[in-house]
């Protein structure tokens, strides 16, 4: 697999990092995310933390953006509160988002500072989920 470099979208990163400053307040909100739209509109969202496990902000994001009539999206990053910095997404986020936007970029954080990979990189030979519905016919 070859990585290429792709440049850090710094408005997003202070979009997410912003909401999780002024947004995400005590235990229940922890996290935030940023995501830019194919069409150029940010859209944003904090996680919904409940001790049964309830949702990431990045899953919360993707619901947010198609309240919105968002269906593609081009990078997303998410950030944590208490000056965290860019937090990359979990396991069950990387494979929420391959499915629903196998070409989105991820903006995460790593020794070096943060770097865009594409999610596949994120979460290589992953299960596709549309690679494995039948088709009804």
């Amino acid at each position: 697999m070859t990585t290429q470099t792709h440049p850090i979208d710094h408005e997003l990163v202070q979009a997410a990092a912003h909401v999780a400053r002024t947004r995400c307040r005590g235990d229940n909100h922890t996290m935030a995310a940023a995501a830019r739209a194919r069409d150029g509109r940010i859209v944003t969202a904090v996680n919904a933390y409940h001790f049964t496990g309830g949702p990431c902000a990045e899953l919360v994001l993707v619901g947010a953006a198609a309240a919105q009539g968002i269906y593609e999206l081009d990078t997303i990053v998410a950030v944590g509160d208490r000056d965290r910095g860019v937090v990359p997404p979990c396991g069950r986020c990387r494979q929420v988002l391959l499915d629903y936007f196998p070409a989105v970029k991820v903006i995460v954080g790593d020794q070096d500072g943060v770097r865009t990979a594409l999610i596949s990189e994120l979460l290589p030979a992953g299960y596709v989920w549309a690679d494995h519905q039948l088709d009804v016919e």
